[in-house]
């Protein structure tokens, strides 16, 4: 029977997973509402699956899925289904360059539960499943040069472009100053913008996102 380890906040989808899982052979060992339960109940139990919620509290943006990548770099094996609401292309990039073994679906899909069941059982086995919609999105989508750029590193360069200094970011996204300045090393690194001493790499950085 394959151990399952749930993370979804709201009770009522939460209950009704556990309900669906129960229903198609799948043990599951706890059912928590928070990213960091997750993290904590996941070293408790070692699941062979994990299921998560993509936003999750306390700031509903993509804590569940930093979870989970979290928990892939300590257990590569450990498989892993994000659930979402909407198509977010880069999540899915982000969990699909783990390797194998995940799965990124819609919410939507969970009502076709003899899919969803077997959804769950490739991921388990090994295999990839990423939601249709999501495939369409990533197959149509232009390349740029900030694709190579997280979620956050978006968030930093946009309000960098917006004309803020790193503690003003740092104030925004309730990060420290030391991580602002972290994440702008990686954009510049990411954007290929070595060191120069005629250039100003953060205003080079700025004009490639407006670009973009």
């Amino acid at each position: 029977m394959t151990r399952v380890v749930l993370a979804e906040d709201g009770l009522l989808l939460r209950e009704g997973l556990v309900s669906v899982l129960a229903r198609f052979g799948f043990e599951v060992c706890a059912a928590v509402g928070n990213a960091e339960e997750l993290v904590c109940v996941v070293a408790e139990h070692t699941p062979d699956l994990v299921i998560t919620d993509l936003r999750m509290p306390p700031t509903f943006r993509d804590e569940g899925l930093q979870a989970a990548l979290a928990l892939r770099r300590i257990r590569p094996d450990l498989a892993v289904v994000v659930l979402s609401q909407y198509v977010q292309p880069e999540y899915a990039t982000a969990l699909l360059a783990t390797g194998t073994g995940v799965g990124y679906l819609l919410k939507d899909r969970v009502a076709d539960v003899n899919d969803f069941a077997a959804s769950l059982r490739t991921v388990t086995e090994g295999g990839t499943v990423i939601d249709p919609d999501v495939v369409r999105r990533l197959l149509n989508r232009p390349s740029t040069p900030l694709a190579a750029l997280s979620n956050r590193e978006r968030e930093v360069l946009a309000l960098i472009a917006e004309g803020h200094s790193n503690s003003a970011v740092a104030g925004r996204l309730n990060v420290t100053e030391a991580g602002v300045a972290k994440h702008v090393g990686n954009i510049l690194a990411k954007l290929d913008l070595p060191p120069a001493e005629d250039t100003n790499r953060r205003v080079l950085a700025v004009l490639t996102y407006l670009r973009a």
